[in-house]
């Protein structure tokens, strides 16, 4: 009989399969669940985004898994733009099923089986799950001087999820520099490059960071967070073009495909920067009203410029505890060993959820609760 081994048996549990009990203790609730543990969007998709979906509705044809020629130029524009990332062309960019579909398949689809691929001391789940299913080495690192050199793959994420922590300059730099000695690819995970908050974050491809050479430069991007297209899987990859062709190759064969309807509202979504600046505009309203509500209830805010994400400690209480701290008052957060050991002590909680439930949530956070004497009752005070 043939003998084989689930590839999910050499994965980590799902994170979130974890938290279930603590969910159902925060739904328990009177005021029911306020989820801040996932950084989905609750705000509606901008109209011209919807109509140019529903105009292309009735295409019967298969896609180019390249993107159309005026997606591709509009992503080149849209990054220029945006981000200062200039040196682009056509055949330097791709769109991609959603960041994290390219993220998870990104070890395996440039051939690195067997290898070292670096990810952040604190990280998005999804660079160590990419790597072991690559059958890759994972090495925790956030500094290129102790980087082992035999890397094939180094994952950068800034701004970071979940700590909101923004590079500088210098060190993304110091990265670049390290795969040009080693021979490494840097890929930069900058799904939140435009949610800056205390600073502005800036692009792996930035003249500044690549010198204006992007051999060996990736950079991935998303339209889930500021443009609400989480529920149409749209991303993009840009750099090294070489590389970005090497992908096209594997991902034609693969059948690695963006929907023909998705890459129109890809179109409307990268040529409009107004939708996206209201949406920051809104983040950046909850962040403040959760940041003072959080801070007030004794927690410590780390980090935290930029993202959607306060990264957050309590004195006394590790990530789990004070999880359970939040879902006694029906928040659901997510806990920072998600993340890695380093992420032990703190939370990451969301700024993804409506107006009325931040405001609910704020309540809940700055309700002081105060033992009644001898009768050891609780009570609350608004």
């Amino acid at each position: 009989m043939i003998q084989r081994t689930p590839l999910g048996a050499s994965l980590p549990a799902f994170p979130w399969d974890t938290i279930a009990d603590v969910k159902a203790t925060a739904a328990a609730h009177p005021g029911g669940l306020i989820d801040l543990s996932v950084g989905g969007p609750v705000d509606p998709v901008a109209p011209s985004i919807q109509l140019a979906l529903t105009e292309h509705a009735a295409e019967p044809g298969y896609p180019q898994t390249a993107g159309t020629p005026e997606l591709r130029r509009t992503i080149v524009d849209a990054l220029e733009r945006r981000f200062g990332i200039a040196g682009l062309d056509t055949e330097s960019v791709l769109p991609v099923i959603g960041l994290k579909e390219a993220i998870a398949w990104l070890p395996t689809l440039l051939g690195l089986r067997g290898q070292t691929v670096v990810i952040p001391e604190v990280a998005y789940p999804t660079y160590e799950v990419g790597a072991l299913m690559a059958g890759c080495t994972v090495q925790r690192c956030d500094d290129p001087v102790t980087a082992p050199t035999d890397t094939a793959l180094v994952f950068l994420n800034s701004p970071s999820n979940p700590t909101g922590r923004v590079m500088g300059t210098d060190e993304l730099r110091a990265w670049v520099e390290f795969g040009r000695e080693t021979g490494a690819i840097i890929a930069s995970d900058e799904c939140y490059l435009g949610l800056g908050w205390a600073t502005q974050p800036v692009s792996l491809l930035h003249p500044e960071v690549s010198g204006g050479d992007n051999t060996g430069l990736l950079a991935l991007h998303s339209l889930s967070k500021t443009s609400n297209l989480a529920s149409y899987r749209a991303g993009t990859i840009a750099g090294d073009r070489d590389l970005v062709q090497e992908l096209l190759l594997v991902r034609k064969h693969a059948g690695l495909i963006v929907p023909g309807p998705v890459q129109h509202a890809m179109v409307a979504a990268l040529a409009d920067d107004l939708h996206e600046r209201l949406q920051a505009s809104t983040y950046a309203m909850r962040r403040a009203a959760l940041l003072k509500a959080l801070t007030g209830a004794g927690f410590t805010i780390d980090d935290s410029d930029a993202g959607l994400y306060l990264w957050c400690r309590k004195d006394g209480l590790n990530s789990r505890e004070a999880l359970d701290w939040f879902a006694e008052r029906g928040i659901l957060a997510a806990p920072g060993d998600f993340y890695g050991p380093a992420g032990a002590d703190h939370v990451r909680v969301a700024l993804t959820a409506s107006d009325e439930q931040i405001a609910d949530a704020v309540r809940r956070l700055t309700a002081q609760e105060t033992t009644a004497g001898d009768a050891g009752q609780e009570t609350t005070a608004q």
